[in-house]
Formats: structure tokens, sequence, C-alpha cells
């Protein structure tokens, strides 16, 4: 995804991105519900529930997105990429805020290191003279990680246990953002670039980061008693999308990334040992 993200954004804004892509997700699953008959349960959903599903819609995609895509048009594609791989920290350590879990020691200082990480790749190694490239392209991309992570906490608390469908709550999810983000855009980049790239990046970041992959994510999450669980899957795609970004996209992965990423990823693995043991 960091290689998509960075190869679209040099044909669309980020505002432009994010609407085409939501727009692409929100025909997607409307199209899924009405080939597998399960359109009509939209009008079955409770209005509380709802108007919760349209309200998390605003934060997640919308609000999530704009942001992330702001962090990558910033930052490097591998700097961008390996600061977001945090959420798999940031979830489980809201997750417990919300739980009124107070996090251990051990948890609180493996979160550490792997911001210790972060540091290490937006400083490019020189930790003495802890001076940042693009301060508000870090800041940006922490904060998605935050919003993600509440995003998914405040959905399993307030939607899952109704145990409506996966799809229905994506589907009213995009309903809420996709004409917000059309407003915005026209009010602040006027249309949308109609270019092939920019269709081309639209359709594959709203089918595969976001339609696709939402399906697929928010199923696991029903699945398992335990985020952790699933969140430790993050490990398999950091070295894959290292080779992408330097193939594809010719962007040479600096030795400060290469250890920051290490260490980021060892904090999360720390993470993941702590909270199977408990």
């Amino acid at each position: 995804m960091a290689t998509a993200f960075k190869w679209a954004l040099a044909y669309s804004s980020p505002m432009q991105l994010i609407t085409a892509a939501a727009t692409v997700s929100w025909v997607f699953f409307a199209v899924s519900l009405a080939i597998s008959g399960r359109l009509s349960r939209v009008t079955e959903v409770p209005r509380p529930l709802l108007w919760r599903c349209l309200i998390l819609g605003l934060l997640n995609p919308a609000l999530y997105y704009w942001i992330l895509f702001q962090a990558y048009d910033l930052l490097p594609a591998q700097d961008a990429m390996a600061i977001n791989y945090t959420w798999g920290l940031t979830l489980p350590l809201i997750a417990a805020l919300f739980s009124k879990i107070v996090p251990t020691r051990s948890e609180v200082g493996l979160a550490l290191l792997s911001y210790l990480g972060i540091l290490i790749i937006v400083t490019d190694g020189d930790l003495s003279a802890f001076e940042f490239n693009a301060p508000v392209g870090v800041l940006l991309a922490l904060a998605s990680t935050v919003i993600w992570g509440l995003s998914w906490v405040l959905n399993a608390r307030f939607v899952d246990h109704h145990q409506l469908d996966p799809q229905v709550t994506l589907f009213l999810n995009f309903t809420a953002a996709t004409p917000v983000l059309w407003l915005i855009t026209v009010l602040t980049d006027g249309v949308i670039t109609m270019a092939w790239a920019s269709i081309l990046s639209g359709l594959y970041v709203g089918l595969f980061e976001m339609g696709i992959a939402f399906i697929l994510w928010m199923s696991a999450l029903r699945l398992t008693d335990n985020p952790i669980r699933v969140s430790s899957l993050i490990f398999l795609a950091p070295p894959i999308s290292l080779v992408l970004i330097t193939t594809v996209l010719g962007e040479p992965i600096a030795q400060s990334t290469l250890l920051g990423l290490v260490v980021i990823l060892l904090g999360l693995a720390g993470q993941q040992l702590v909270s199977q043991s408990r």
C-alpha cells in the first residue's frame, strides 16, 4: 500500500485520492450487498445504530485516510510506511484504555521502544541532533495510527456487539464519508482530475486498500477475542513493502529506516508476547 499511495499521489492530491477511492469503495459495498441479496438489511438497521455507523464513517475512512494520505504526500514512502505500522501497537493500547485496563510497565516500555524506532527514522539515525526533516508529516503519520485504532475500538464497542453485518456497517460508513469528501474536494480542489492515472489510482486504492481489505479486517476482528493475534500478522508486510518501494518507486532505502523499522517491529513483537502471556 505504501507504494500504491505514493504512486497515486504523484497524480492526485490527497483530497482527490481519498474522495475517488471512497467512492469506488462505496460502489463496491453497494454492489456486493445487492448481488448477495443483503442490501435491504440497510433499511432494517435501528435508527440509533444507523447514526453510530454514519458518524464512525466520518472518522474512518474520511478523516483517517485524509490524514494518512497527507502524511504520505509529505514523507518518503519508507518513512510513512514504517511510522504507520505502529498502529499494531496503538490499537491494543487504545482498547486497554477503553476497558480501563492500566498498561503494564512492560507494555509501556515496549511502546517507548517502538517510538524510539520512529525517532531513528525521522532523524535519519542522528538522535543527538533531534531534527525532523518533515515534522508535520511525522505528526500526521502518528495521528493516523491513533485515529485508526480509535475508529476500530469504537466500532467494536458501539456497533459489533449488535452483530450487524460487517458489509452493511462498512456501506453505512462510506455512505456518510463519500458525500462529505466530495463536498470538501469541490470546495478546496475543484473537480477530481480525470487523467487515467488518477482514475486507476482511485480504483486500486478503493478496491484493495478500503473495499476488500476492510471486509477481511473486520471479519478477522470478529473471529478473535484478542486483537493482538490479528495485528501480529503485520510483521509479514514490511519486508515486502520495502522491496516494492525501492523497485517500483526507485526510492533508495536508508539505513536509518531499516534500523528504525527493526526497532519498531521488536517493540510490536514484544507486545505480542506480553499479551499472549496474560
